[in-house]
């Protein structure tokens, strides 16, 4: 390759030759370079080398240099730039922002609008007609828009529908409200399509159709009762949107029942309008879908015994559903609560034993619950009362959620409450090696997550409580009482909420609203004979956020935790699902 100026200066022979072979290679190699050859003028072809696999051929006018089309060495092809070129009867011409598909056979014509028009135009048959049918995208675009056309035609008098992501497929519609019926027997749960009919079979088992999430207004969908058998396993409708402007789903319980559903709005949702059965109402019973509720109910503790060496009292009942935490007594976590929109739900707080402060046995704490028509109520037992003693009798520990723990004297002891199963555990005997202290005193309280701690030379622990974090905070509740002790180690509460046993000293309360049990009492050496008394008890429930009514009877703290309202009962009350 090579570039040549045409001059020939006068020289010596082998000169003169070198100059003309330069010359002849510059025509031969089409005066190919990087730039336009230094002597060109006007008319002259010349080969622009800057790119060695694609050059471009520039026609040098005089002043500019025209590109003509690019040569593409790879491909072995030549692509042909500002000019009209005909390929076998078809042409295309640029002209500023539009490019003209020719058929120079039939001249018809397609104009490809590329500016902001952003078009396609398909003309008359005649070339230069003005009459045009375009297809034109929007003026602005937030994402790609792809449609995806059907596999294969539709039939006569089908249109094309869209399922909301682009793809298209044919169906049936008509000004005269009639629906494309699916002819496929439905036997199990589906989403239905808008504006189609279904012959649904429950003989076998019920199921659930979902309505489009996603109507318009206008939209129908039609169930038919394949098999009359309706009544006996019902269809259930799911209520999203809504049915007949209510939340709740709804059940078809009529045999050979036909349904049609036609959405309206966001407010009426799909409105039932005509049916085959009852006149020309369809029969729609509510069938409101429930939701999950996590639980923690605790009952009163049970207070000490009195009067000397008497056991501590037990913790409430301890039931727990939440997360995978465990229940009282080494029970397991329980199953969740399901709540039904606009049913009341009754809350009961257990409140706890009171105080004894004559030789006997102490009062046994109240029991909580919650409890609503369609859940199984949940109810938490309370807390077992500490056994006492006095100069010559023993009183036995109750039994309770947790039980109570047992008395002591003169080497006797008395009988330890139980605990309830999957609720609390046993207390604990008092102190049996005889005589007066430090051989005697009385048995700790039972809690949620321990026995209490034996009477005795030591001291007498209730047992301890559990901790939960229902309330998104971990927090122990459910301690057992202390048991009285008499000149030695004073038997201290169970973790969560129990109270201490006396030790010439007043025997001490659970902690209000953990259902720990109380302390004791011993009255000797300036002691007191009044037991502790119970700690009144709590229910706690967790729901979501978007199913909390905000409907609610005594005062309960309402909190949120992530995705979930937590709702607190420190006293009785209900609450509206």
């Amino acid at each position: 390759m090579a570039q040549h100026d045409y001059i020939i200066s006068n020289a010596t022979f082998p000169a003169v030759r070198t100059d003309l072979n330069n010359a002849l290679s510059a025509i031969q190699t089409t005066n190919s370079g990087t730039s336009r050859p230094t002597g060109a003028v006007a008319g002259q072809l010349w080969l622009d080398t800057t790119s060695a696999t694609t050059p471009t051929l520039k026609y040098y006018d005089g002043a500019d240099d025209i590109s003509l089309a690019t040569i593409d060495h790879v491909g072995n092809t030549v692509n042909w730039l500002d000019s009209t070129v005909s390929i076998t009867g078809l042409s295309t011409t640029a002209t500023g922002t539009v490019l003209t598909l020719s058929d120079s056979v039939n001249t018809t014509t397609v104009n490809l609008i590329i500016d902001n028009q952003k078009e396609i135009r398909f003309r008359e048959t005649t070339a230069n007609g003005t009459n045009y049918v375009a297809l034109k995208a929007p003026a602005s675009l937030s994402a790609d828009l792809t449609f995806t056309l059907p596999s294969a035609d539709g039939t006569n008098g089908q249109a094309l529908i869209t399922n909301g992501s682009g793809v298209l497929s044919f169906t049936t519609v008509s000004a005269d409200g009639t629906v494309d019926w699916d002819t496929t027997v439905k036997t199990t749960g589906f989403t239905a399509t808008a504006n189609k009919g279904y012959f649904c079979n429950t003989t076998s088992s019920s199921f659930t159709v979902t309505l489009p999430s996603s109507p318009s207004a206008g939209d129908e969908i039609v169930i038919v009762d394949y098999a009359g058998t309706f009544a006996t396993n019902n269809l259930n409708i799911e209520s999203t949107p809504k049915i007949n402007g209510s939340i709740n789903d709804v059940l078809l319980t009529t045999n050979r029942e036909a349904t049609r559903l036609v959405y309206i709005d966001s407010t009426q949702g799909y409105v039932a309008y005509s049916g085959v059965n009852e006149g020309t109402a369809p029969s729609l019973t509510d069938n409101p879908p429930t939701y999950s509720v996590d639980f923690l109910v605790v009952a009163g503790g049970g207070a000490g015994g009195s009067e000397y060496y008497s056991g501590g009292g037990g913790a409430g009942g301890y039931r727990n559903s939440y997360s995978t935490e465990t229940s009282g007594g080494g029970g397991s976590s329980e199953a969740v609560l399901n709540f039904l929109p606009s049913t009341v739900y009754t809350v009961t707080v257990g409140a706890g034993g009171a105080s004894v402060s004559s030789a006997g046995t102490g009062n046994n704490g109240s029991n909580s619950s919650i409890s609503g028509s369609n859940i199984t109520t949940i109810t938490s037992i309370g807390g077992g009362g500490g056994g006492g003693t006095d100069t010559s009798n023993l009183f036995n520990g109750n039994n309770g959620g947790s039980g109570g723990g047992g008395s002591s004297a003169g080497g006797s002891n008395s009988t330890k409450g139980n605990g309830t199963a999957n609720q609390g555990f046993d207390g604990a005997l008092g102190g049996s090696s005889g005589g007066n202290p430090p051989g005697s005193g009385g048995g700790g309280g039972g809690g949620a997550g321990a026995v209490g701690t034996a009477g005795g030379s030591g001291s007498a622990h209730g047992g301890a409580g559990l901790a939960s974090s229902i309330t998104g905070s971990s927090i122990s509740r459910g301690g057992g009482g202390g048991g009285a002790t008499y000149n030695s180690t004073t038997g201290n509460g169970g973790t969560g909420g129990g109270g201490a046993g006396g030790n010439n000293s007043v025997a001490v309360s659970g902690t209000v609203n953990t259902g720990g049990g109380g302390g004791g009492a011993d009255q000797h050496s300036g002691g007191s004979s009044t037991s502790g008394a119970g700690g009144k008890g709590v229910v706690i429930l967790r729901m979501p956020t978007a199913k909390y009514s905000g409907t609610t009877t005594g005062s309960p703290t309402v909190t949120t935790d992530g995705s979930d309202k937590v709702i607190v009962f420190n006293d009785s009350g209900s609450i509206t699902g």
